[in-house]
């Protein structure tokens, strides 16, 4: 587990905060789905996404159920301020208060919040951070950087 992660599980389990809604955005197709999750108490924030079909979901599945990991979920995350990663977690990866809040993004259209903006086209979801880095989901690949 990184130590991002592990953070990110403390604070879902500590956190002191009141329950909030979580902004998020997802494909027409529903197959992608990315939201804001901000880290409390730091001033950071990532976006966590997931894809639910794709041709790699059985390979990072593996890589992510396989040891030393042994965790069940894989997805990705992009913080608002360093590249975007694999992540993979044993547990809710934000304040199990908070709710995300998904909003359709048609194709050709752009959705920002805060440092994030993510654009959807017929070919995938591309989403970056206010440093350039960012990834690409689709259905056949996905880039990081």
């Amino acid at each position: 587990m990184t130590r991002a992660c592990a953070i990110l599980l403390l604070l879902a389990v500590c956190g002191g905060a009141q329950a909030a809604r979580l902004p998020g955005v997802r494909t027409p197709s529903r197959n992608i789905s990315c939201f804001y999750v901000p880290i409390r108490p730091t001033m950071h924030a990532n976006l966590l996404c997931t894809i639910k079909e794709a041709a790699y979901t059985a390979a990072l599945q593996k890589r992510c159920s396989s040891p030393p990991t042994g965790l069940d979920w894989h997805g990705f995350e992009l913080g608002d301020a360093k590249k975007a990663n694999v992540v993979c977690a044993g547990g809710i990866m934000y304040d199990a208060r908070d709710t995300p809040s998904y909003v359709t993004l048609a194709y050709g259209r752009r959705w920002r919040y805060r440092s994030f903006t993510c654009t959807s086209r017929v070919t995938g979801l591309t989403c970056t951070n206010g440093r350039g880095h960012g990834l690409f989901l689709s259905r056949a690949s996905y880039r990081l950087w």
